[in-house]
């Protein structure tokens, strides 16, 4: 057990997109218009383990569907987290895949990596925020994220550079959870 009381390696994760707008610095062959949100720039896809520390980032053209970016993502979950079994998502990853399979997500996750995909939908008759169990976690992940400013817009020209910015920006919510802890 670590010091939070919890397993090292989780067995559940959360992931999640987030659309950002990209400064003029970034090149056109990576950057898209995610057509929902009406934003030109990148997409952050992110996994977060039950504390909210992200395991896996990556982003990509904000026209990459949150599906298709699941799956190279959940690989990367896979690799660094051997005990993960589980993984909620929002109701964008569910339904057909297109691009690199066939089927389902949830069922090319079982079948290739162990992964149960639990997609949480909110509920129809609900109106304005609700806390969903499970994907809660991850939706603290943006504001955290916020709070270090840089991060808020993608200046980055490669897309591998923000997913580091995003790594180092949680590595300020790690150690404060660590300074808090030697208090």
């Amino acid at each position: 057990m670590g010091e939070a009381g919890r397993d090292p390696e989780p067995p559940a994760a959360v992931i999640d997109a987030q659309s950002l707008r990209a400064a003029v610095t970034v090149p056109a062959a990576t950057r898209g218009y995610d057509g929902a949100k009406k934003v030109p720039g990148r997409k952050r896809h992110t996994v977060v383990d039950c504390l909210g520390l992200p395991p896996a980032v990556m982003v990509t053209a904000a026209n990459v569907t949150d599906r298709d970016a699941a799956m190279p993502l959940l690989e990367r979950v896979r690799a660094r987290c051997r005990r993960t079994v589980l993984v909620w998502a929002d109701g964008g990853y569910a339904g057909r895949l297109g691009g690199w399979a066939t089927g389902r997500l949830g069922d090319w996750a079982k079948q290739q990596l162990g992964l149960a995909l639990e997609i949480v939908k909110r509920s129809d008759d609900a109106s304005g925020f609700v806390a969903l169990p499970g994907r809660w976690v991850v939706e603290r992940t943006p504001s955290r994220l916020m709070r270090s400013r840089r991060p808020v817009r993608d200046y980055e020209t490669l897309p591998a550079v923000h997913e580091q910015m995003v790594l180092w920006s949680m590595t300020m919510l790690m150690s404060r959870r660590l300074v808090r802890r030697r208090e």
